[in-house]
């Protein structure tokens, strides 16, 4: 094996580790969940994936309307759906 293809191994490797390596704890904190602990939450709370395409001018007027109101960006997209079904029924 040339010396070329070793350093890439290696590089590759590398890598790899640090994508399983997980955030450290000193930037991360305790308030950091991994995926699987978050996910068993956000089903306690009842709450759903749902992806939706939207055009991106939609989504900058829903990210500063969050900000505005000072509120997380699922809320603000809940409340609004919760209002638009209200009106439509």
């Amino acid at each position: 094996m040339k010396r070329t293809d070793l350093a890439k191994n290696m590089a590759v490797k590398l890598t790899e580790r640090m994508k399983h390596a997980g955030t450290p704890e000193r930037f991360a904190g305790e308030a950091a969940l991994d995926r699987k602990e978050q996910r068993k939450l956000d089903q306690a709370k009842g709450l759903m994936p749902f992806a939706v395409k939207l055009d991106a001018q939609l989504v900058g007027e829903i990210r500063a309307l969050a900000e505005s109101r000072r509120m997380g960006v699922n809320e603000l997209v809940a409340e609004l759906l919760r209002k638009g079904l209200a009106a439509g029924a």
